[in-house]
């Protein structure tokens, strides 16, 4: 059996948390690891191979330093230069398992929920296995309780169980998607509707002949741009002109809905997939008022609250069912039934240009990361931190210059002709278009404070000459 992990989402109803450039898988949000590394930790069961993740290019690095963490090496990366939904995500990895001559179970796992109860997840796993070796398209279903309004449901024929199907698996009958109040209170009242968790299995050519059969162009697309794609050890780069020809759309519309072979296992193991504010408050223990609250957070006559505070002391005085979210560059407030309009939120932001809706003031680049400290029209502050033996790529600016002051560590320095070394509290200026580098030649992380002036000090401004990470190139003139 091999896992699919699917770490393709942005996140956007965990914002101001989340953002495009570091999406809530990659977050530690209610442990001390991700929740990309806990999907991971929860596959160490018999019979699981490595793992083979699907993602944006963007979060390349995140991925391989969150892998290298669990001290995992994938079987697959699969990069993805922008998202095409699930169903096309899932063939091209089941392509490029068969292109192996690897014809798989394949268990897909979204990179962004949380289970809690693992013991249950391992015997669901191996009832859902039965199932999938005899050809069924397993969907693992969640009891559904409550009338909870975001989810997918999925009805099932209790009559059928055991005609055709391993014992305690139910015929599918048919998927509602994101019920009205009124007929998700119905649904938990019949007991034959369960949430759709996401999460599938399957064999790897069955997968693909379901979709040929019932999406071709899918099929043919995913195809086509396997065959194009830049292969390099276990890193797969998606070709973008074949990929943007690729249909959107979901493995529910594309094939579960359509095929005749679906089947759920229902799966009682303590599962949310955090996709709001609210979610995540449910799930995480509580203070003798009901509230959650995560970092440097004072609360007074305040109840069922979520409170995360990242950079300052946050307050609350006489308020109740909120959520209060701090970063150091936005702060949200909002009511806890209102939490599934923070997409929206996030939507005006991306329509007004606001660059916190994309990243934080803190970036993960392949070399180390960067704060951003202030920023003013002809001005920007960054704290620079490059790991031990890690460099910069050689690079040049049109439009900026740039002075380095090193706080610790030692830094390497190519700056045109010139290659020097500096130490704590010395400094050197980058004059604009100059050729430069910085490299980390030491044991210890180094750590500098750059200062950057100019006309425009936007993050696209930048050529690259040589690149230890693959990053896109340009040749000097």
């Amino acid at each position: 059996m091999i896992p699919v992990i699917l770490s393709g989402g942005s996140g956007s109803r965990l914002w101001p948390l989340s953002r495009k450039q570091y999406p809530k898988q990659f977050l530690a949000l209610t442990g001390q690891h991700s929740l990309f590394q806990q999907t991971l930790q929860r596959l160490d069961v018999e019979g699981m191979d490595a793992p083979l993740v699907v993602c944006n290019v963007e979060h390349r690095f995140i991925v391989n330093e969150q892998l290298a963490r669990m001290g995992i090496t994938p079987q697959s990366l699969l990069l993805e230069p922008f998202g095409r939904n699930t169903a096309p995500a899932i063939a091209l990895a089941a392509l490029r398992l068969i292109a192996e001559g690897r014809d798989d179970l394949i268990l897909v796992l979204p990179a962004d929920h949380v289970i809690n109860d693992e013991p249950a997840l391992r015997e669901v796993l191996k009832l859902a296995r039965t199932a999938a070796e005899e050809g069924e398209m397993v969907l693992f279903g969640v009891p559904a309780t409550t009338p909870e309004t975001g989810f997918g449901y999925i009805k099932v024929d209790r009559d059928e169980s055991g005609e055709g199907l391993p014992p305690g698996t139910y015929r599918v009958t048919q998927f509602v998607e994101k019920p009205d109040a009124m007929r998700a209170s119905e649904y938990v009242r019949s007991g034959d509707h369960y949430w759709n968790s996401g999460m599938f299995l399957f064999r790897a050519s069955r997968y693909l002949e379901e979709l040929r059969t019932h999406e071709p162009d899918i099929y043919d697309t995913c195809v086509l741009t396997l065959e194009r794609s830049e292969v390099s050890g276990e890193v797969v780069i998606i070709d973008p002109s074949a990929f943007e020809c690729c249909p959107d759309n979901s493995i529910d519309y594309a094939v579960m809905e359509k095929t005749s072979r679906a089947c759920v296992v229902p799966m009682s193991a303590g599962w949310s997939d955090i996709g709001s504010w609210s979610s995540l408050w449910d799930v995480q223990e509580k203070d003798n008022d009901g509230n959650v609250l995560k970092g440097d957070v004072v609360a007074h006559n305040s109840h069922h609250s979520f409170v995360h505070g990242t950079s300052r002391l946050v307050t609350l005085i006489g308020v109740d069912d909120v959520v209060v979210v701090e970063t150091k560059d936005a702060v949200m407030i909002a009511k806890k039934d209102a939490v599934q309009d923070v997409k929206k939120l996030v939507n005006t932001l991306d329509e007004m240009g606001r660059q916190e809706a994309d990243g934080h003031c803190e970036a993960y680049r392949p070399w180390g990361s960067y704060d951003l400290i202030d920023t003013g029209p002809r001005h920007k502050v960054k704290r620079i931190v490059v790991k031990p033996g890690a460099q910069l790529s050689l690079q040049m600016h049109h439009h900026r210059a740039e002075h380095w002051i090193v706080v610790s560590g030692i830094a390497e320095v190519t700056c045109d002709e010139k290659v020097f070394l500096l130490t704590e509290n010395q400094s050197t200026y980058i004059p604009i278009a100059s050729v430069h580098r910085l490299s980390n030649p030491g044991k210890i992380p180094l750590e500098l404070i750059e200062v950057q002036s100019g006309s425009y000090l936007g993050e696209d401004d930048i050529e690259r000459f040589e690149d230890a990470y693959g990053r896109t190139l340009v040749k000097p003139c």
